[in-house]
């Protein structure tokens, strides 16, 4: 089997897995670099089941057991003890296995849309765990396919898998281009395009459901500022979640979960 016991931060087998806190850092290498971080033996299970190739995993040992049901012999096991992991990643390691994965190439937006009834579109969203807890809620929720803007934060950065359980690994998701290119690919591909937003002009969820769409996609803006004036330019239907209690709007990944619910309701 190839295990290998390492006591040494320094290893230089360890690189893909030094100073994962340092997000820009992640950001740039991961992509780059064509690989991502897998953290713990469910996310690593989703990710194989995906089937996604690993370059190597980062374990403790009374994890070993685990990582090697998991992987056998398709990648090289670093077993290390947990003060060797803080002192490689710079924090806790607390479910004790991490997996440098090979990132796989993303499909093209047609053929992730070809069959899909209901998409999330996140727009430059850059909170990682607000991307992590949006694909939960379109794996849980019956989203058929999720696309991310270029300016969206990774899906496959170490948080968001984490947050999402790992079902970013069981959605189909790639990124689109700018919505000058994006919104006529997606009419092309027969979706009334949904815009999730406060306007004047909105109508609620219930009644936009009620009107039976039979494909949709839903836009989601970004934290804070919402929607892009582009994205609102380039929906069909500006659609928005009645509130109470003095309250105007609702977290992303929570607002989601709403309109995933109501829109999928039908479909279910």
């Amino acid at each position: 089997m190839p295990v290998i016991p390492l006591d040494s931060a320094d290893d230089p087998r360890l690189a893909d897995y030094r100073d994962l806190t340092d997000v820009s850092l992640r950001r740039v290498t991961e992509p780059a670099g064509g690989l991502y971080i897998a953290e713990s033996s469910k996310v690593l299970d989703r990710a194989l089941r995906a089937g996604h190739r690993p370059r190597s995993v980062l374990v403790q040992d009374k994890f070993l057991a685990d990582a090697l049901a998991l992987v056998g012999e398709d990648a090289e096991i670093y077993v290390v003890s947990s003060e060797t992991a803080e002192r490689i990643t710079g924090y806790t390691v607390h479910r004790g296995l991490l997996a440098s994965m090979h990132r796989p190439a993303l499909a093209s937006v047609e053929e992730v849309v070809r069959d899909a009834r209901l998409v999330v579109v996140l727009e430059d969203i850059v909170d990682h765990t607000n991307i992590g807890a949006a694909f939960r809620s379109a794996a849980a929720l019956g989203a058929d396919a999720v696309l991310v803007t270029p300016r969206c934060a990774d899906p496959l950065y170490r948080r968001s898998v984490r947050v999402s359980m790992g079902t970013v690994f069981q959605v189909p998701w790639t990124r689109l281009p700018e919505w000058s290119e994006a919104a006529p690919l997606l009419r092309d591909a027969g979706l009334h395009l949904a815009a999730l937003a406060l306007s004047d002009d909105a109508v609620t969820l219930d009644d936009f459901s009620a009107a039976g769409h039979e494909r949709v996609a839903l836009l989601m803006g970004a934290e804070g500022d919402g929607l892009s004036r582009r994205a609102l330019d380039a929906a069909d239907t500006v659609v928005t979640i009645p509130m109470a209690g003095g309250v105007d709007s609702l977290n992303v990944a929570a607002a989601s979960a709403v309109a995933l619910w109501e829109l999928g309701r039908g479909r279910r």
